[in-house]
């Protein structure tokens, strides 16, 4: 099984350098100054233990790579790119090939059983960064990360059970579940912390805003009948495979909506974490502010080009509670 990494960032970086340090067959897909730097100099892959440089092929665009039968493609954008990305798979001539989303959120899943018929969902869980252009950091330890992996909506089968060998074997812990949704509906209840971390800055302790944005995403999903699993700071896997360790000469900035905006990315995913829930809601007869307040916040902090820390806990708090999207219990 040959392994296409569409997305070589952070996520996929990581992934790709694990698994070809574990003598997989990877190729990557990236795209300007990244695609040149992997190109001239391989990945830096760097842990808490240890960086290693690792080589892959790498190309700008899946129509310069021959697909065969047995590729498994793994999706590693962010879900804003992903219909973009879907659309040069098929140029490409992709068909039925495994595709895996190894994406934040729960659209992407969706967005590919529209095009493609043998779609997988995977949970990540795994801080990972880019400090240099040509380097890929992995924070955890033991293990690089954990996964959960299944066909969607449901079941698994031979292609789960192949990435999630590939993946063990590669120093992340994957396992393989027969319903991989609820596990990344609770990684969405992580993910909703993503813009109050991007707007506030790593670090800032605002428990209060991230409870009531919770809350109100709990009192959403149970309206919809939708399940979920605690994959959270109580989770056994991740107490005994996941801990956050610092790199020497690496300051981890923060998430994934965090670091698009130190780039100055210009979008972030909140319209598909938070987001997730304002359509749920509004689906039901429900609305969520907390959520729908801090979408319109993420489309102004990359539309203006804000840093994280430019607004204050109290600024927060004081906006939505004026907006009606803090209310005092």
């Amino acid at each position: 099984m040959r392994i296409i990494v569409y997305g070589v960032g952070a996520i996929g970086g990581a992934v790709a350098a694990a698994l070809t340090l574990a003598g997989r067959d990877v190729v990557g897909i990236a795209r300007g100054k990244r695609l040149a730097a992997l190109k001239e100099n391989g990945l830096n892959f760097r842990t808490p233990e240890w960086e290693k440089r690792v080589h892959f092929p790498c190309v700008a665009d899946p129509t310069e790579i021959e697909f065969g039968p047995d590729d498994a493609i793994l999706l590693t954008m962010k879900t804003q790119d992903t219909i973009a990305a879907l659309d040069r798979l098929r140029a490409a001539g992709v068909t039925a090939q495994p595709i895996f989303c190894l994406q934040n959120g729960v659209t992407n899943e969706r967005l590919v059983l529209r095009r493609f018929p043998e779609v997988h969902g995977v949970t990540v869980r795994m801080p990972a960064f880019i400090a240099d252009p040509d380097d890929a950091c992995a924070f955890s330890g033991p293990k690089h990360g954990i996964f959960d992996v299944g066909r969607y909506p449901k079941g698994s089968n031979r292609h789960d059970e192949a990435l999630a060998e590939a993946l063990n074997a590669a120093n992340i812990a994957t396992d393989v579940n027969d319903d991989v949704m609820p596990s990344k509906y609770g990684k969405l209840f992580v993910n909703l912390n993503n813009i109050l971390e991007a707007t506030l800055g790593r670090g800032v302790k605002c428990e209060r805003l991230y409870s009531h944005v919770c809350a109100e995403a709990e009192a959403v999903l149970k309206a919809a009948g939708i399940a979920w699993q605690d994959v959270g700071e109580d989770d056994e896997r991740r107490k005994k495979f996941m801990k956050f360790s610092p790199i020497e000469g690496v300051t981890y900035d923060g998430g994934s909506t965090t670091q698009s905006l130190m780039r100055g990315a210009g979008s972030v995913e909140t319209d598909f974490m938070n987001g997730e829930i304002v359509l749920m809601a509004r689906l039901n007869g429900m609305e969520a502010p907390a959520n729908a307040f801090l979408v319109d916040l993420a489309a102004r902090l990359a539309r203006e080009g804000l840093k994280p820390g430019a607004i204050t806990v109290e600024d927060l708090e004081a906006q939505m509670a004026a907006a009606g999207a803090l209310v005092d219990a």
